[in-house]
């Protein structure tokens, strides 16, 4: 007697052995399909250009030729350029700067955030206003604070006159802390809108927890808030400090990196030698210094971040052994 077969049989409705290794190949397959247009986008935007000024970097290149045509001098350009004094004036004053910058602005963008993170009337409409300066253009920046800081009608030192006291060579002798104060106002925002976001992510429950155990506002702060927006506070300080490698416009605007070289930093430098004195090769060279000494920063942040992510785990190991 013979039995039809079951057409719910598990072994039927498998598909051929051949047929079903192929779909699990495109499986696999499929994740990184997806990725080749951005991959071939990265590619050209990214890498093609790079690629582009670190060959010119090893040539005697000019705006007449093509870099064909340039001459090849190898490491020259690196070599000249270490010891250039301009050029180490310049890195000096971009180290400050970017420095002083980041370091204000974190710790007034992360204050303010601490401040604002509650519940008020018309709360709204003031963390609006904080985030206004950033939304400016920078070439305006530069011009409104330029002319704040006029020597003679300048709304800086009209107030000085007005309570007796002498006027402040804004752009001459403090040229450096202009150039820092603008970049201040304008970039606090962006510190404090992130660190805004990163508050209100928190964990209530972490919070209410200290509050329950008699933890002050700044023992919470302290020991809970910004432990938890550490991750939040160091990519965003990352993120900050490339920009401020590479401020242009406002400099450009404010001081054009006079008097003498006290407000150059390297992006400005760079494109003063790339437009100005014609030397793309040294321009690209110089481009390349500062792509390493952004990436050792870069790396570095990483790993502090890394650091930390270690030490918290073996500390909550620790206290669930204790446990």
């Amino acid at each position: 007697m013979t039995h039809s077969p079951d057409i719910n049989d598990p072994e039927i409705l498998k598909p051929p052995a051949r047929k079903r290794s192929w779909q699990q190949k495109m499986n696999r397959l499929s994740p990184y399909m997806f990725m080749v247009p951005a991959v071939v986008i990265m590619a050209i935007a990214l890498i093609y250009p790079l690629g582009y000024m670190i060959w010119g970097s090893f040539r005697d290149w000019n705006p007449s030729q093509s870099i064909g045509e340039a001459e090849f001098v190898g490491l020259k350009n690196y070599i000249t350029l270490w010891g250039d004094p301009n050029f180490r004036e310049s890195l000096g004053v971009t180290l400050r700067f970017a420095f002083i910058v980041v370091g204000v602005e974190m710790i007034l963008g992360v204050g303010l955030a601490l401040l604002l993170d509650r519940d008020i009337r018309g709360m709204s409409v003031l963390r609006t206003m904080f985030i206004l300066p950033m939304m400016i253009a920078p070439v305006v920046v530069g011009l409104m604070w330029r002319y704040m800081y006029h020597p003679t009608v300048g709304t800086f030192n009209r107030t000085l006159e007005s309570m007796g006291l002498p006027k402040v060579d804004w752009l001459g002798d403090h040229a450096l802390l202009s150039v820092i104060i603008a970049d201040i106002w304008q970039w606090t925002p962006f510190i404090f809108i992130l660190s805004l976001a990163a508050l209100q992510s928190l964990p209530r429950s972490a919070l209410e927890a200290a509050r329950i155990d008699g933890a002050t506002a700044w023992q919470q702060i302290w020991f809970i808030k910004l432990p938890l927006m550490l991750p939040v506070l160091i990519v965003t300080c990352l993120l900050r400090l490339i920009d401020a490698f590479k401020v242009l416009e406002v400099i450009l605007v404010l001081t054009q990196g006079g008097p003498g070289l006290s407000t150059e930093i390297l992006a400005l430098r760079i494109s003063r030698t790339a437009t100005e004195f014609r030397e793309l090769g040294v321009a690209a060279a110089m481009s390349n210094y500062l792509l390493i000494l952004l990436l050792i920063f870069t790396l570095g942040m990483f790993a502090f971040t890394r650091w930390q992510e270690i030490r918290a785990s073996r500390v909550r190991a620790a206290a669930e052994d204790a446990s």
